[in-house]
C-alpha cells in the first residue's frame, strides 16, 4: 500500500466522491484507510457508568484504499504514486509533477 497516515487524499468512488480529507489511520491487512470527514457513520452507545446518558455518536468508518487518490502537493489534483531512489534512499513521488512526497 502506497498511502501513509497524514497524506491528503481525494475520494474517487462511492457516496463521498469528490470529498477531500487527511488519512487518519491505515489498515494494510484489509487494504483500507480512515479519512477525516469521509464515510461518517452513526453509532448508538448504551448508557454506562462512565456515560450515563448514552446517545448517538458519529464515527469515521474505513474505506477501501482503491477508492482514494493522493492529492499532488504542487498541482492540487489527484495523482498516482511512484517509487524511486534518491541518494540511496527509496522515496515516494507524485507521478503528475514529479514532486517527492
Amino acid at each position: 500500500m502506497n498511502l501513509v497516515k497524514g497524506d491528503k487524499v481525494v475520494v474517487i468512488a462511492g457516496k463521498d466522491k469528490g470529498k477531500q480529507g487527511t488519512i487518519q489511520k491505515v489498515i494494510p491487512e484489509k487494504n483500507r484507510v480512515v479519512v477525516d470527514g469521509v464515510n461518517i457513520r452513526k453509532k448508538c452507545n448504551k448508557p454506562t457508568q462512565k456515560n450515563p446518558d448514552g446517545g448517538i455518536v458519529e464515527i469515521y468508518a474505513p474505506i477501501d484504499a482503491s477508492n482514494v487518490m493522493l492529492v499532488d502537493p504542487k498541482t492540487k489534483k489527484p495523482t498516482k504514486i511512484g517509487h524511486k531512489e534518491v541518494k540511496g534512499k527509496k522515496v515516494r513521488y507524485a507521478k503528475a509533477s514529479g514532486t517527492v512526497l
